[in-house]
């Protein structure tokens, strides 16, 4: 059977997802999506101006499934069903982890913009309603610092034999609520 001439710009944009799924963003070539699709790279160039524009196309698409995957937590609050997502994200879908979260890019938010959403999120917890618009964003950063580092180390395959995913997320509870402890007790010192 001869090669199929036409692709949608869906199923291209699939073909660069699995490999950038695989090996990276950077491997997204006109010629590996083309082989991928067992086609010539005509097909491309006709369903996007340049490969930097399939690659962004390929970004909402993991976005998007970042998203999904937030949407299937059911946990008590946002955080955890961000940090359950991260964890889940990293697990399932490991390189795309390491290319979006540990190697710079143009495609994360900048820091500030998540931390000005997050901390307005956690403003609107009760027991947080006093708290300074400083001590919101420590107590975000070192939430974020250990839930980015957990879920690097399940991204890497670094995590001990006997943390399971379900065991992951309850040490990432844990320590959530620690850290939430640890800063109220600070508050109250800090006004004695």
């Amino acid at each position: 059977m001869p090669p199929k001439i036409k692709f949608t710009r869906e199923e291209i944009v699939d073909a660069a997802f699995e490999i950038a799924k695989k090996e990276g963003f950077s491997k997204i070539t006109a010629r590996s999506v083309a082989s991928r699709l067992n086609s010539s790279v005509a097909p491309i160039y006709v369903n996007f101006k340049t490969i930097e524009e399939l690659v962004q196309a390929v970004v909402h698409r993991v976005f998007t499934l970042s998203e999904e995957l937030l949407a299937e937590q059911k946990g008590e609050n946002l955080f955890e069903n961000i940090g359950k997502a991260s964890l889940a994200f990293a697990r399932d879908y490991p390189v795309l982890f390491r290319e979006l979260v540990l190697k710079p890019n143009p495609y994360m938010t900048a820091y500030e913009e998540t931390e000005k959403v997050m901390v307005e999120a956690l403003k609107e917890n009760e027991e947080m309603k006093e708290w300074t618009m400083e001590e919101l964003r420590r107590l975000f950063l070192k939430m974020r610092i250990f839930q980015l580092g957990l879920s690097a180390m399940v991204a890497n395959g670094h995590l001990p034999p006997w943390l399971d995913e379900k065991e992951s997320e309850r040490l990432l509870l844990e320590t959530g609520e620690q850290l939430l402890l640890a800063e109220q007790i600070k508050r109250k010192e800090d006004k004695k």
